[in-house]
């Protein structure tokens, strides 16, 4: 299982995270370096989500027990997928790009993508 600080950088800001293998199912990993949260769906699809709630930016925070991001500020709540659950955030959470590549989980850590909805398409499989 890997922590935070094992992430290294590589060239084209892609910051790499792993092996595949090395990250559980249903997992939701901080990489406060890179500003984001490396999710690990149930089903094994791989999603890096923004640590800043979409609403006014603060930081959002993983509750483990109840399966949330929740934003301090104003109580925004996201689910895994960083979809909202709970307003004022006007949208999902926005989202790195994530490649796997020989085995190896990488995210691109230039600029988030914004997101207006959640989408399958969100979802990186090995």
């Amino acid at each position: 299982f890997l922590s935070p600080s094992k992430g290294v950088t590589s060239g084209n800001n892609f910051k790499i995270i792993g092996a595949v293998g090395d990250i559980p199912k249903d997992s939701v990993i901080p990489f406060r370096s890179g500003k984001f949260y490396l999710v690990r769906l149930p089903d094994g699809g791989f999603m890096a989500l923004s640590l800043a709630c979409t609403h006014l930016g603060c930081s959002i925070h993983w509750n483990a027990e109840d399966k949330r991001f929740i934003c301090p500020c104003h109580s925004s709540e996201f689910d895994m997928h960083g979809e909202v659950l709970n307003a004022p955030a006007p949208r999902p959470l926005d989202q790195y790009p994530v490649v796997i590549e020989n085995g190896m989980i990488k995210v691109e850590t230039t600029k988030p993508l914004k997101r207006n909805k959640s989408d399958k398409l969100d979802i990186t499989y090995a």
